[in-house]
C-alpha cells in the first residue's frame, strides 16, 4: 500500500556505474545496487558515491541485503518515462521497476496503438511497466504474475497514473496453468509480452527453469496468439542467452516469417554513457 510519503514525486536517473555497481538517484534518495557487467572504474568521485543512503550487496548464495545510512520510507513515487511509478527497495535488491525497459515500453505503446483494443497478454508481469505501456496505447491487457504482492503493486502503479485507461485484467496464477486454461477456452491474445525469470516457483510450488521450460512455453504462446498474431516481446536477464539467441528463437518459432529486432536493454547515464542491463527481441508482422 502507499505510504504517507507518496506525495513526493521526482525523477529516476542513473548517475554513474563502475566497480560492478551502479549509482542511482531514485526520487530524492540516492542508492547503490549491483551492476555485474560494470567492469570499468566509476566516472564520478567517491564523494558523489558516498552520498548514497543505501547500498545493496549480494552474497554468495544469490541473495543479499541492504545497508542503510538513512532508511527511506517503505515506498515513494518517482517519475520515469512519462509514468509515475512506486519505488520500494525489496529484499532482492529490486526497486519495483526495471529502467532498462523504457525503450520497450515506448515500442509497445506505439505497436498496440496501431490496432485499437488489441487483446494483449503480459506474463511474469511483475509490477506492470509493460502493462501500463500497452494500456496507454488502448490495448486490452491481461496481466499475469504468480505473486499476489506483485499484482497488487501493479494495481497501485495504475492508480497513480490516472491518464492510463483501466482496461486491464489482473490474474494471480502460474503462467503455464493460465496458458493451458486459456487454450482450452479458445481464447486468443495476438500480442504477448514476457520477461521470464531464470528460476521461479508458482503459488503452489510449481518450478520454472528457463533452460528447459522456455521453448515449450513459447510454442504454447504461439498457439495462444491465434491465426492473426501481431507481436511478441521477449526480454531476459538470464545468463547463457544473447540477443542473437533470442532472435534465432523467435525466427524459429514463427517459421522465419515477420520481422525480428533484437539488442541489449540499455540504461543511459546522465553523462550519456550506457549501461547494459539485459537483452530483448521483438517479433511483429
Amino acid at each position: 500500500m502507499l505510504t504517507k510519503d507518496n506525495d513526493i514525486s521526482d525523477n529516476y536517473l542513473l548517475l554513474d556505474s563502475g566497480n560492478l555497481q551502479k549509482l542511482e538517484q531514485v526520487g530524492k534518495y540516492r542508492l547503490i545496487r549491483p551492476a555485474l557487467n560494470a567492469f570499468w572504474p566509476p566516472s564520478l568521485s567517491k564523494k558523489e558515491w558516498n552520498e548514497a543512503i543505501g547500498t545493496f550487496t549480494r552474497n554468495s548464495s544469490g541473495g543479499g541485503k541492504w545497508q542503510w545510512k538513512q532508511r527511506p520510507p517503505l515506498s515513494w513515487k518517482i517519475n520515469y518515462g512519462n509514468y509515475t511509478l512506486i519505488a520500494k527497495p525489496t529484499d532482492f535488491g529490486h526497486l519495483g521497476f526495471f529502467p532498462e525497459q523504457i525503450d520497450n515500453w515506448e515500442w509497445l505503446t506505439k505497436t498496440v496503438s496501431k490496432t485499437p483494443h488489441l487483446q494483449t497478454l503480459n506474463l511474469f508481469a511483475y509490477s506492470g511497466g509493460s502493462t501500463l505501456a500497452m494500456a496507454k496505447g488502448e490495448a486490452n491487457v491481461c496481466h499475469v504474475d504468480a505473486a499476489k504482492g506483485m499484482v497488487d503493486w501493479a494495481k497501485d502503479n495504475l492508480s497513480v497514473n490516472p491518464q492510463i485507461p483501466t482496461n486491464i485484467r489482473w490474474i494471480v496464477d502460474d503462467v503455464n496453468k493460465f496458458i493451458n486454461r486459456e487454450l482450452k477456452r479458445n481464447k486468443t491474445y495476438p500480442g504477448i509480452v514476457l520477461d521470464p525469470p531464470s528460476f521461479g516457483r508458482g503459488p503452489r510450488g510449481q518450478i520454472w527453469k528457463i533452460e528447459q521450460d522456455l521453448i515449450p512455453l513459447l510454442k504454447n504462446l504461439k498457439n495462444l496468439m491465434g491465426s492473426k498474431p501481431r507481436f511478441m516481446l521477449l526480454s531476459m536477464h538470464s545468463h547463457g542467452f544473447s540477443p542473437n539467441s533470442l532472435e534465432r528463437i523467435l525466427f524459429s518459432l514463427f517459421n522465419d516469417k515477420g520481422t525480428v529486432n533484437q539488442g541489449e536493454m540499455i540504461i543511459r547515464e546522465q553523462s550519456g554513457k550506457k549501461l547494459s542491463a539485459g537483452i530483448f527481441a521483438t517479433w511483429h508482422c
